[in-house]
């Protein structure tokens, strides 16, 4: 799943993202309101994480464009993506200014990180892309709430972006996911890899695969467009 942070504050929005990212999440981190209006322009979001105080366009504004985007918007795909807002704002009337802009939710700083770990799982949890309970794929299981995938229940020992990549083939099911798409569900936008670094994950995950015992061709090449499960 892919966040937004949008936090000025670099120290805190960088143990934010490190928090973020070693529990699986794509951040793409905009330290202000118009470079984070640039991104939701071009790339879908599964949850904003928002500080209210920003230069160039603050938090309720922001939100406020966003949850007012017109449908021949790109930012339009993120109108009712949820927005957890941060801000060192802690009146009655402040939060009620953040959930009248459109906001989901409100976190008043200083906050516990786990407490805001919880707080964007529950978001996520309530909107339509919801990660589900368990994914399969003939006897291939994934449990997304662990990360833990198996193969006719033997357990397969995957790095964290080899697991991302097999829940994406997974939850995608026939669909062809070219190398681009798969590299811009999964990697941040300052972590961009080359292309060819798409194919060695999927060579690492056939023969991970192939040696439990799934067919060779369990994830299919689909010559010039990308791959898809079999």
């Amino acid at each position: 799943m892919r966040i937004l942070l949008v936090e000025d504050d670099i120290q805190l929005a960088e143990a934010i993202e490190e928090i973020l990212t070693h529990q699986k999440y794509v951040v793409d981190l905009a330290k202000d309101g118009e470079e984070a209006w640039n991104w939701v322009e071009i790339i879908k979001y599964d949850s904003i994480v928002l500080d209210v105080t920003l230069p160039k366009l603050d938090g309720i504004r922001f939100c406020q464009r966003l949850r007012h985007a017109q449908i021949n918007s790109n930012a339009y795909s993120n109108a009712t993506v949820p927005v957890l807002m941060l801000t060192a704002r802690d009146t009655i009337a402040d939060k009620i200014a953040g959930l009248d802009a459109g906001a989901d939710d409100y976190v008043t700083k200083p906050f516990n990180l786990e407490e805001l770990m919880a707080r964007i799982r529950a978001l996520l949890r309530r909107s339509s892309s919801a990660i589900q309970v368990s994914l399969s794929w003939g006897s291939l299981r994934l449990n997304p709430s662990t990360y833990e995938a198996t193969y006719e229940d033997r357990s397969l020992s995957l790095t964290p972006k080899e697991y991302a990549l097999l829940e994406l083939l997974v939850s995608s099911g026939r669909r062809v996911l070219s190398r681009s798409g798969i590299i811009e569900k999964l990697w941040s936008l300052d972590d961009t890899p080359a292309e060819e670094t798409i194919t060695s994950h999927i060579r690492g995950l056939r023969n991970k695969l192939r040696a439990l015992g799934a067919p060779e061709d369990t994830i299919e090449t689909v010559h010039g467009l990308g791959y898809r499960l079999k």
